[in-house]
């Protein structure tokens, strides 16, 4: 499995710390709204990720953070007239029926900064003592000129940030250089405050990612993941804040998304072309969005429109067709043992095919081209009649592959009185048709796809499915 790591800006072998475990970081939303659409890519794409590492036998410990104390928290609670609590966990919660909506397993952690207050305090005063922080009147600042690597991942030189900085006029005089970054700030009438060695007060946003990734995963962990948005200047101050504060390298791996544009242009609240995630599962499945997410490589920019989600809900139709087809095929499908000619390695080239891709920096543009080549082959296999023991081998590797995805394509059939009244209005239906009474057929039909059920009449019978 080859990654393509944005610190040494190549693919890499992936080789893990531990041999058989992943333990994976990725920064996650600050809680004052709901997630927009461009907040949902690095949800899907590292989720996914995670899904193939658990695929490929690896024990992920995944975390994810809530930055629940911010100043648009603070604000939107001030307008309100509310609590940054009372906020934070609105959007906490709409947040985690987002994310289920995206089929986004839940993380193995999910931190939240206001719980980890005497970790971060810790961090802060380990950096001030070992000359890496120095406090001026209650702020504590990072010093970047300590920290000789800075700069690395983003491939920005100090010196020219520097140069840059001082060009600027609203220089902070208690710097003692122009780069240098905030990690305690003092408490302000109307925020919240915490207790510390240097005054009453709250965290800068950069300490709060180092501090939870350290107390949950260790000092240096396998993957740090985010939007590459977040490269400068959040995680190159991650980096500086562990490393001067650990002594050892902090994350091997660095995984970052591209951006979402809208219609070809930047996402913004002024264009106009600013959507949450919420706004386009009014109009589409949640399940649409997270395939449309995955049908370009995640480093790559995609562009979001109405088209593209269109063309992107018809392909998963196909894929779900083909399994619903595929399962009523292997309900009434006689054989227990395969047929001559059928060969199993036939079918398991599609799984090397979408293994070869996954492998090649999670590319699942190319890993769903392997399942609609899958679908394909299924589509036309099936109609010349195979066994039903190699149309439960075709199943399963469709299930598989597309739960791999994070993509549900057959749902579990509903039990209850109303699947006992289809099944008697399709048995009265099939009797009409057999009398030549195709106006009561067709009215069993209209009365079916009134309830929300779509029928097939096929060679093994009439399947049917729930819209």
């Amino acid at each position: 499995m080859r990654v393509y790591n944005t610190l040494t800006r190549k693919k890499e072998e992936f080789v893990p710390l531990e041999e058989g475990k992943v333990k994976m970081y990725v920064c996650g939303p600050t809680v004052y709204n709901y997630i927009h659409i461009g907040n949902a890519r690095p949800y899907v794409t590292f989720d996914t990720v995670r899904r193939y590492m658990e695929y490929k036998g690896y024990e992920v410990t995944y975390i994810q953070n809530f930055t629940d104390v911010d100043d648009k928290i603070i604000n939107k609670a001030n307008e309100e007239h509310t609590t940054m609590d009372v906020i934070s966990n609105r959007y906490i919660k709409e947040c985690f029926t987002d994310a289920d909506g995206l089929h986004v397993k839940r993380a193995t952690h999910h931190p939240r900064v206001t719980e980890e207050m005497d970790h971060i305090i810790e961090m802060i005063d380990e950096l001030v003592k070992g000359g890496h922080a120095y406090e001026h009147e209650g702020t504590v600042y990072f010093d970047t000129k300590s920290f000789p690597e800075y700069g690395k991942l983003s491939k920005k030189n100090l010196d020219d940030l520097i140069a840059g900085a001082s060009e600027r006029v609203d220089i902070d005089e208690a710097k003692k250089n122009p780069t240098d970054f905030v990690l305690w700030k003092p408490y302000k009438p109307g925020e919240p405050k915490w207790p510390s060695p240097w005054g009453e007060g709250r965290p800068g946003w950069h300490i709060e990612c180092s501090v939870m990734a350290k107390r949950y995963l260790g000092d240096t962990i396998d993957i740090h993941a985010g939007g590459e948005d977040l490269i400068f200047p959040h995680h190159e101050n991650e980096i500086a804040q562990s490393e001067a504060c650990n002594g050892v390298p902090f994350a091997r791996y660095w995984l970052h998304n591209g951006f979402i544009t809208v219609d070809n242009e930047k996402m913004s609240k002024s264009a106009g072309n600013f959507f949450t995630v919420r706004d386009i599962a009014a109009l589409f499945p949640y399940e649409v969005i997270r395939f449309f997410l995955l049908n370009g490589q995640y480093r790559s920019p995609i562009n979001f429109s109405k088209e593209l989600m269109e063309s992107c809900q018809n392909g998963l139709e196909r894929i779900k067709n083909c399994a619903k087809d595929l399962d009523y095929y292997i309900k009434n499908a006689q054989g227990d043992t395969l047929k001559e000619g059928e060969n199993e390695a036939d079918i398991e080239a599609f799984r090397t095919q979408f293994e070869e891709a996954m492998d090649d920096d999670f590319n699942t543009a190319d890993a769903i081209t392997a399942v609609y080549e899958l679908v394909k082959f299924i589509n036309i296999n099936n109609k010349a009649g195979v066994s039903k023991a190699f149309a439960e081998k075709e199943l399963a590797l469709l299930l598989t592959l597309t739960d791999v995805l994070g993509l549900t394509v057959l749902e579990e059939a509903e039990e209850g009185e109303d699947t006992a009244l289809i099944e008697e209005l399709i048995a009265k239906r099939t009797e009409a048709k057999k009398a030549k009474d195709f106006a009561t057929a067709d009215a069993i039909r209209d009365q079916l796809a009134g309830m929300g059920i779509t029928i097939k009449d096929t060679r093994q019978g009439v399947q049917w499915f729930r819209n």
